[in-house]
């Protein structure tokens, strides 16, 4: 049924173009053909024709229009017609000649595929460490994480927030190649369930209990009591002693890495926030936007900006 009138409407626009842009054309080449001047010389007194206008004592002469102006004109009326007859320029009725820009852009993605594949598919032979270290294969993998992935991690992938730093040993589900490619293939749907159930001051507890994994928090008191909290309801996602569950995607809570806090926002508020209202984050699987054989080097790419991060401190 919504196919059916989708394409009722899309008939009825396209209509409505037609008409609109042949009658525009239409009373635009009738306007200047009933207004054609031919002859308009003076009389046998001198007198010449005016249009009627005066302005300052000066009367407008009805002169025509210059020839090859007239002509110039007509001809660009002739053109937009056969425009309109070889392309698709009415509506969406195919033209003449069976153009379109989706067929277009078809023809030159099956180019670009036809040149490039010999390049993706000697990559696709190369491990991914060793594919890590190929400048030039690099090159190629930025530009595809530039075009599909930059949106959300960031030209420089550091992320922000909500966004994993792909720059960093911190990896939710793995940073090994495998479960780089995997991310990557299949996407994630990583869910924290709300605690609001557990009233405001066990929030509280179990927020500065959090917060004491990573050696920050702000009451001590309230740190103790909430590590029963944390027991009963945190571990079996966040393992007792907090350090995560990579196979859950659960994060580790003891070092400095926070994927949900917001400038300028203190670590605690951050931590109540999620507490109250629960995390649910998501990443789109990219194979079938991407390729299989670009998976691979986005995968490369992304694990030599951890190695490199690692060589680097």
């Amino acid at each position: 049924m919504n196919t059916l009138w989708g394409d009722a409407l899309s008939g009825f626009w396209s209509a409505w173009i037609i008409v609109i842009t042949l009658g525009t054309i239409g009373f635009a080449f009738w306007l200047l053909w009933a207004n054609r001047k031919t002859d308009k010389r003076p009389d046998a007194d001198g007198t010449v024709e005016t249009t009627g206008h005066t302005a300052d004592g000066i009367d407008e002469y009805d002169n025509p229009l210059p020839r090859w102006w007239f002509q110039l004109y007509v001809a660009t009326v002739i053109f937009s017609l056969g425009y309109l007859v070889l392309y698709p320029g009415l509506g969406n009725f195919a033209g003449v000649l069976g153009w379109s820009q989706e067929g277009q852009w078809e023809e030159e993605v099956a180019q670009a595929e036809e040149r490039f594949a010999p390049i993706f598919e000697k990559y696709q032979q190369v491990p991914i460490p060793e594919l890590a270290q190929d400048g030039d294969a690099m090159q190629v993998a930025e530009r595809i994480f530039l075009n599909n992935c930059a949106i959300c991690h960031g030209s420089n992938a550091k992320g922000g927030y909500g966004f994993p730093n792909l720059t960093d040993d911190d990896w939710l589900y793995g940073g090994e190649p495998e479960h780089i490619v995997t991310t990557i293939n299949n996407g994630r749907n990583g869910l924290m369930p709300s605690w609001q159930q557990l009233g405001a001051d066990n929030i509280e507890n179990l927020t500065q209990h959090v917060l004491s994994l990573s050696g920050q928090a702000e009451d001590a008191e309230r740190a103790e009591k909430g590590g029963a909290v944390f027991t009963s309801v945190c571990a079996a996602c966040h393992m007792p002693d907090g350090t995560g569950n990579q196979a859950l995607g659960a994060p580790n809570l003891t070092d400095d890495s926070w994927l949900y806090q917001a400038p300028g926002q203190s670590l605690a508020d951050s931590v109540r926030q999620t507490l109250r209202n629960g995390r649910n984050g998501h990443m789109p699987a990219q194979a079938a936007y991407i390729g299989e054989e670009r998976v691979h080097l986005v995968a490369a790419y992304v694990y030599g900006l951890s190695q490199n991060q690692d060589q680097s401190q």
